[in-house]
């Protein structure tokens, strides 16, 4: 993987498009799990967004470490790479829990429109118990992706703001080049 693109390290060309994909799938999946009209329509959508995100950690991940290698490390990049190390699994977490809630919900939803086209009659009460646990199983996905797309979102936060101490930390001290 190249260290650099256009002359600029890869590290924070990637970070930004993690932070970009990683909120719109938090946001995204907060709205999956609490409103189905958005569930059936953008779901899957933002599964794949937090898929992508989640590769793209790995490769700011690498390319942080290939950063810190070359300008060297001090406190503030240690704690930004402590909370950067944690980013995956949140991601990933996040991930996980989205396509579970999308599986269950698709298989529900088929299991709906076979019964409404069928329309067999005699069969409400083991219809509803098959509808109990597929709706227990959505409601606990549900609160799993609430609690995880709202850490992720706190968790891209501390990183980036981590990031950004270690790279800006001081700079307001020093004094204007060129006259400035």
């Amino acid at each position: 993987m190249p260290e650099f693109i256009g002359g600029l390290p890869l590290h924070p060309l990637v970070v930004h498009f993690v932070v970009v994909l990683l909120v719109i799938a938090s946001l995204g999946a907060l709205l999956t799990a609490l409103w189905p009209a958005v569930r059936r329509r953008y779901g899957w959508l933002v599964f794949a967004v937090s898929a992508v995100g989640t590769v793209l950690v790995l490769v700011a991940t690498s390319s942080g470490e290939d950063l810190a290698n070359r300008v060297g490390t001090n406190p503030l990049v240690q704690a930004h790479e402590a909370l950067a190390n944690l980013m995956i699994w949140w991601s990933l977490g996040l991930t996980i829990v989205v396509g579970a809630l999308m599986v269950v919900h698709s298989r529900a939803e088929r299991r709906t429109t076979a019964k409404v086209a069928v329309g067999s009659a005699g069969t409400e009460d083991v219809e509803e118990q098959q509808g109990k646990a597929p709706a227990l199983v959505m409601i606990v996905l549900a609160v799993l992706t609430v609690g995880l797309a709202v850490g992720n979102g706190i968790h891209i936060y501390r990183v980036g703001d981590a990031g950004a101490r270690a790279v800006w930390e001081g700079v307001q001290n020093l004094p204007p080049q060129n006259g400035g």
